[in-house]
């Protein structure tokens, strides 16, 4: 009897420490993906005139129509047959992290893999985690058009990937750009259209939209030298420029508000640290 109160108390303890761990992978999911890595910027779906569509979740349809593509985003929701709820977590992660499809196919841009590539493999399971969390929506996205070469991949296979310790703040600041992707839009790029790595941070990339055009800020030292930690925070959280006038789209200002204050002090340490840019 005292061997079977046991192996029940111990199996009881071990489904609460399961419980926990989910509850945990599911709130950092959340974080992520409601935060800084702002998926619903791209993913969300969206109604005529532009605006979120949030009863629709991340069932996708945005267009992107660009000179060398035009592209849709995709429907990321459980959905089996239009999203990705017959993906395995395994498909789905080298889908996210390396760009590749069940299929084989290569995922294109605006997708920023590069970036996503350094995702930790542990909040990879938390974004895959919330995913399968969401409920699924049936929206059949079209076939994005490229009229440029897409890369055969976006580098080698990822072995295991770990984030910077948040005890040095300059790392996991660049941890935390990355997986935001803020390079993506504040980089200049060339004719070709590839990222000028070594002017990193510049900016100078126009968006064109329902909001008119923007320009991504320079987020060098020598952009942001006048600015205080304060006013770099609010600008991203939201979107209000030193002045205090508000910025344009497509800065992902209403999933940045939920960037922790530990994260922003990181995420702002590493662009002070960037060579400056003129």
């Amino acid at each position: 009897m005292k061997t079977q109160w046991l192996t029940l108390a111990c199996a009881t303890l071990f489904s609460l420490n399961a419980i926990a761990s989910d509850s945990a992978l599911l709130k950092r999911g959340k974080y992520l993906l409601e935060g800084p890595v702002a998926c619903g910027n791209c993913h969300m779906a969206r109604g005529a005139q532009g605006q979120p569509l949030p009863e629709k979740g991340l069932s996708g349809g945005m267009v992107f129509d660009e000179v060398p593509f035009k592209a849709y985003a995709a429907n990321i929701t459980p959905d089996k047959k239009t999203g990705i709820g017959s993906w395995s977590d395994q498909q789905l992660a080298k889908a996210i992290r390396e760009g590749i499809r069940p299929d084989g196919s290569v995922i294109g841009p605006p997708m920023p893999i590069e970036f996503y590539r350094h995702i930790s493999d542990q909040d990879l399971k938390a974004i895959i985690a919330y995913l399968r969390a969401q409920a699924p929506v049936s929206n059949a996205v079209p076939k994005s058009q490229y009229h440029m070469p897409l890369p055969p991949n976006y580098g080698p296979k990822l072995g295991k990937v770990t984030a910077p310790a948040r005890s040095n703040p300059v790392k996991y600041g660049e941890y935390l750009a990355n997986i935001a992707h803020c390079m993506e839009c504040h980089t200049p790029r060339d004719a070709k259209g590839m990222l000028q790595r070594d002017k990193l941070g510049a900016g100078g990339q126009s968006f064109k939209g329902p909001w008119g055009e923007s320009i991504s800020a320079n987020l060098t030292p020598a952009g942001l030298k006048n600015w205080s930690d304060a006013e770099i925070a609010n600008a991203i959280r939201n979107g209000k420029d030193i002045q205090g006038y508000p910025l344009k789209p497509p800065m992902g200002f209403s999933f940045y508000q939920t960037i922790s204050d530990d994260d922003m002090k990181a995420l702002i340490a590493y662009l002070r640290s960037l060579k400056p840019q003129s």
